[in-house]
C-alpha cells in the first residue's frame, strides 16, 4: 500500500475558536486525530508546512507547498487547506509544476467547518480527499461538497457556501 503525503497549511479544518465573537487561530493540525477517528488504515506521512488563513497565504507560501509536492516521494498527496482561496493555489500548482502533476495526484480539501466541531464537514471531506488521491488520474483535484473538481476548473461559491465547477 503507497503511503499517501498529507500536507497541512491551516484553514478553517485546523483554527481554534475562543469566544463568542469567534475570534480564531490555526492552531497544531487535528488530520492525524480526525483519520484515526475515522479508522483510516492507508498510511499517511502527515508534514505541517504552515499555520495560515488561506486568505494569508502569499505567492512564496504556494511556492513552498509547489516545491513540497515536487520533492515529494509520494505519488498521492493531499493538502488541507483554506476554502477562501484554495482554487487560487490548485491553479499556482497547475502552473507552476505541470510536469510533476503528470505522474502525481494532488488533491486539495478543506472544511466550512473546523474538525473540532461535532457538526464538521472536516472527516467527510478528508476521507473524500483520501478516496480521490487513490482513484483519481494524476494531476490537481479539490474535494469538497461531496464531490470532486478539476483543480484548474472550479470556485468557491460563497452565496450558496459551496464549490462549483467553472
Amino acid at each position: 500500500m503507497t503511503q499517501i503525503l498529507v500536507l497541512t497549511t491551516g484553514g478553517t479544518i485546523d483554527k481554534l475558536y475562543f469566544d463568542a465573537l469567534s475570534q480564531y487561530q490555526v492552531g497544531e493540525t487535528v488530520v492525524g486525530r480526525v483519520l484515526a477517528t475515522a479508522r483510516v488504515t492507508h498510511p499517511p506521512r502527515i508534514v505541517e508546512l504552515m499555520r495560515k488563513d488561506s486568505l494569508e497565504l502569499t505567492g512564496e507560501d504556494r511556492t513552498i507547498i509547489a516545491q513540497a509536492v515536487a520533492e515529494a516521494p509520494e505519488s498521492h498527496i493531499v493538502i488541507t487547506h483554506g476554502t477562501d482561496t484554495m482554487a487560487d493555489t490548485a491553479r499556482a500548482l497547475a502552473t507552476a509544476i505541470p510536469e510533476v502533476l503528470e505522474s502525481k495526484t494532488v488533491v486539495l480539501v478543506g472544511a466550512l467547518a473546523p474538525a473540532r466541531f461535532a457538526e464538521s464537514d472536516a472527516p467527510f471531506n478528508l476521507g473524500m480527499a483520501f478516496g480521490a488521491a487513490q482513484s483519481a488520474r494524476p494531476g490537481v483535484w479539490i474535494t469538497m461538497n461531496g464531490q470532486v473538481f478539476d483543480g484548474r476548473h472550479v470556485r468557491k461559491d460563497r452565496a450558496i457556501g459551496a464549490f462549483v465547477g467553472n
